[in-house]
């Protein structure tokens, strides 16, 4: 089987996981949008993928977005999935509609800075770090209600909802309480705003199904997709 039916075929599978997942809990499948990870992969993976049927594809970093995005169709809609480093913010805006990682204000800030000066305005979720984990960026769950509003006074920026990355747990149960813990903080910061905040980006290849059931809207699969990166 070639790489571009593989691609095609998996996609497939994945929709498929995806439709099973939100019927299972009263969603309609529609509601979830399944982001591509084509970190690490080159442009023609990313092809095959938009041959299939794909449009919305994440990155990890700038730089390959620099590398990928110029290359193919303009129609695709990019993540940033990644850590974004203040001084590459300037690269990335041109290139991602949507920044998945913003873990301050100050980081919000510069974004909508650098957004008002290039004329555009990209969607931001807002990273919770909803499982304490040492290893990895994003909020507090104080530091987000403590920020929200700042944030959503924002001009050049859509604070559009939540993002996270639990710890790895092989307890899928365990994950499903983080899940569910950002859907909830979530609502209550709904509540407390009075603004929507409809976007909770969270579930990956081992755990995407159980996102689904707790709410997510992206989903996050890349190796499902792609495969075993080198």
């Amino acid at each position: 089987m070639s790489d571009a039916n593989a691609i095609a075929e998996n996609l497939h599978a994945i929709r498929e996981r995806i439709a099973a997942a939100a019927n299972h809990s009263g969603r309609a499948p529609g509601d979830i949008t399944l982001v591509a990870v084509s970190k690490t992969f080159p442009a023609e993976a990313v092809r095959a993928a938009v041959d299939a049927g794909q449009m919305v594809f994440g990155e990890n970093k700038v730089q390959e977005g620099i590398d990928k995005v110029p290359v193919l169709p303009e129609s695709l809609e990019w993540h940033l999935i990644g850590h974004l480093q203040s001084n590459k913010i300037r690269k990335a805006l041109p290139l991602f509609g949507w920044i998945e990682t913003v873990d301050s204000l100050k980081r919000a800030e510069q974004i909508d800075r650098v957004a008002a000066e290039l004329g555009l305005r990209p969607n931001l979720l807002l990273q919770v770090n909803i499982g304490q984990d040492d290893a990895k960026f994003g909020y507090s769950v104080e530091g987000v209600r403590a920020d929200l509003e700042s944030l959503l006074e924002l001009k050049h920026v859509a604070i559009r909802g939540l993002m996270t990355i639990p710890p790895f747990d092989e307890d899928l149960e365990t994950t499903r309480t983080h899940f569910s813990g950002l859907r909830d903080l979530r609502d209550q910061l709904e509540a407390s705003s009075g603004k929507p905040l409809p976007e909770l980006s969270m579930g990956m290849s081992h755990d995407f199904e159980i996102a689904v059931e707790e709410g997510a809207t992206f989903v996050r699969v890349g190796s499902s997709i792609f495969g075993t990166r080198g």
